[in-house]
Formats: structure tokens, C-alpha cells, sequence
């Protein structure tokens, strides 16, 4: 395993992660009283696990049929359309 790579990637999701809504769903869950904070941190970590699953399979599948520099433009442009609705939005 490449630890700059991985630290890079860890960094990356971990920053992206931080206030998303999925953190946020997972904090209300959480605050119920009822409810075992075990049971929502590892229901939560498993629903993280697997659409991160996804997004390396989706990835190597489309890798095999645009380059990495077409999608790193397509990546690219969707973060700036969101943003720019976002912005529009608020």
C-alpha cells in the first residue's frame, strides 16, 4: 500500500465528508436516545463502506473507456456546476 496515497485519498474524503448530509443524518440518528450508538456507527460505516465499493468499481469501469484526463475534466466541471447552483441557491 502507497501511505502517501493513501493519506491523500483519506484526507480528501475525510475533509469532503465533514458537514456533508450524510454526517448530518448520521448525528440525528445518533441523537436519539433510544437508539444504540453502536448499531448507527456501524450501519453508518457500512453504508460508507459500500457506495465507496461503488465508486472504485464505477471508476475502473469508466477508466477502461475515457481517459483519466477526460474524467478528471468531467469531475472538475461537476464540482463547479454544483457549486455554482449552490451559490445560485443560496
Amino acid at each position: 500500500m502507497e501511505l502517501k496515497l493513501f493519506a491523500t485519498i483519506f484526507a480528501a474524503v475525510f475533509i469532503a465528508e465533514l458537514g456533508d448530509k450524510t454526517q448530518l443524518a448520521t448525528m440525528l440518528f445518533a441523537a436519539d436516545k433510544d437508539v444504540s450508538k453502536l448499531t448507527v456507527f456501524i450501519a453508518a460505516s457500512c453504508a460508507l463502506v459500500l457506495t465507496s465499493a461503488i465508486g472504485v468499481v464505477a471508476g475502473s469501469l469508466l477508466s477502461e473507456y475515457i481517459s483519466e484526463k477526460v474524467l478528471s475534466w468531467i469531475a472538475g466541471a461537476g464540482f463547479i456546476i454544483i457549486g455554482a447552483f449552490t451559490l445560485y441557491r443560496a
